[in-house]
């Protein structure tokens, strides 16, 4: 080809495409990382830019293209919120001294996602896939009314296969259950799999179907929260999906470790809130009523909030409450996460924690299920270690664990990563936990996994190879756009 026309065709290509998208991502007014990010590509590849922008790149909190409005369930929630707003400065809320000082992140929750804080409530931790399955049989047998699953994997596997007959077994005996899967999470399941649990009863739906030509303005936007509730009593949230590697583990990774929560008392209630949000999302049916939603008991127990995000959301709630916990510590931060991406005002937050003296310490894996996600993450090493941060590579195959734990008395597990499309784009659910015991027993997990991982140091870090740090520093540049 005559390379004036190849230019001539290069240059109506990026006048056509290239200028009119990138004046739509200034108009935007996200992040100047991301903004000169994306305009890079659409300079440098305009086809392609523009195609993988509109996979990948459009924000819609801020176009509200996901509603709550019209969930029943949330209007009973906003109104105790408020309350609990109201009260909270004359109120102990049964909370301890400790905690107490921290109100400013009760508060946060309660404005920026109306999450109720609940005090009736016991907690179990689940360390592992064996832990977490037979619990959850356990409670799917004691089912009498509903069974709610919302997950972002669900697998057609070993362990899928006896989750989903004990489900058909529930059905069969008049008990309602009901799944929600994300369609890109649970992208193998075929059409036939769908049939055969709605023949027996089920109700299952995927959330955000991804088909042409809607798939521009979903695919971007997963949910990757897992719930399981059982008549409203008992709940389920963590880092477990529903699948045979959490058992199993994977041939070039090894075991997978990870961390879920068994929840009984009146934080089940606000679970099933954000899954009926969900529900009314995917199918306009309001699920309503005592039999899913128990009075609340207000006893005594460990108090809990649960919190839930996503483009549903009017603010970035779980970076928002990240980012207070942590320039709340005065002791330390312990944080697992699988992924090690923090957005920059996480990033500035651990860094300013740790040089103001707090014990700031981080497990990641060594070895990751997403290649592209662990060289990024590593691409944030040295930095944090600069700052004085304790990094730590998990040696005993994958840990997915989703944790954060500061100064004994506040304490997080759910689904979110310290990543920022966990905390910025993805629909994710954490229970927030106030309580010095359970915060102790999570800690005494968390240092068992510490032996289990091996201490990166400065020197060591800085002498690795110049392809490791091409690796790391190409796969930057290309996170802000994932």
């Amino acid at each position: 080809m005559n390379w004036s026309v190849f230019w001539q065709i290069f240059s109506l290509v990026f006048l056509v495409t290239g200028i009119p998208v990138a004046v739509m991502i200034i108009l935007e007014k996200r992040s100047p990382v991301k903004t000169i990010a994306w305009i890079l590509v659409l300079i440098l590849v305009p086809l392609i830019g523009l195609a993988f922008y509109l996979f990948f790149g459009q924000e819609y909190r801020k176009q509200k293209l996901f509603s709550r409005r019209g969930v029943k369930s949330l209007s009973k929630i906003r109104r105790l919120s408020t309350k609990q707003l109201r009260e909270i400065e004359h109120t102990d809320f049964h909370l301890s001294p400790e905690v107490l000082e921290r109100k400013n992140i009760i508060r946060l929750l309660l404005n920026n996602s109306d999450s109720l804080l609940t005090t009736g409530n016991q907690l179990k931790i689940l360390n592992n896939g064996n832990e977490t399955f037979e619990a959850i049989f356990t409670a799917i047998k004691s089912a009498q009314h509903h069974i709610h699953l919302e997950y972002y994997i669900l697998e057609n596997d070993n362990i899928g296969r006896k989750i989903l007959g004990l489900l058909k077994e529930k059905s069969r005996q008049g008990i309602e259950v009901r799944i929600i899967v994300d369609d890109v999470g649970s992208w193998s399941l075929k059409e036939k799999f769908f049939k055969n649990l709605r023949e027996s009863g089920i109700e299952i739906y995927p959330f955000m179907e991804v088909r042409f030509p809607r798939l521009t303005s979903r695919v971007n936007f997963r949910n990757h929260r897992k719930i399981l509730i059982v008549d409203g009593k008992i709940g389920f949230t963590g880092g477990i999906n529903i699948a045979d590697r959490y058992i199993e583990g994977k041939p070039k990774i090894g075991p997978w470790r990870d961390t879920h929560l068994q929840i009984t008392g009146d934080a089940v209630a606000t679970l099933q809130v954000v899954f009926a949000a969900d529900w009314y999302f995917v199918i306009n049916e309001n699920l309503t009523g005592e039999k899913y939603f128990p009075p609340l008991t207000e006893k005594k127990g460990t108090p809990v909030q649960i919190s839930a995000s996503g483009p549903d959301s009017d603010w970035e709630s779980m970076e928002q409450a990240y980012l207070a916990a942590i320039l709340n510590a005065k002791e330390y931060v312990y944080i697992t996460s699988p992924y090690l991406m923090p957005p920059p005002t996480i990033l500035s937050a651990l860094k300013t924690a740790a040089l103001s003296g707090v014990d700031v310490r981080i497990i990641i894996p060594e070895k990751s299920d997403a290649v592209t996600s662990k060289w990024c993450s590593f691409s944030y090493v040295e930095q944090l270690l600069e700052a004085g941060i304790k990094i730590y590579f998990y040696q005993k195959g994958f840990i997915h664990s989703k944790t954060l734990m500061i100064d004994n008395i506040f304490s997080t597990v759910g689904t979110t990563n310290l990543d920022f499309r966990s905390l910025e784009t993805n629909f994710e659910i954490n229970a927030f936990i106030y309580e010095q015991k359970f915060t102790r027993l999570l800690l005494k997990y968390f240092m068992n996994d510490l032996k289990n991982s091996r201490e990166i140091k400065l020197n060591e870090w800085k002498k690795r190879s110049w392809y490791f740090k091409l690796r790391e520093s190409l796969a930057h540049i290309v996170s802000p756009m994932l």
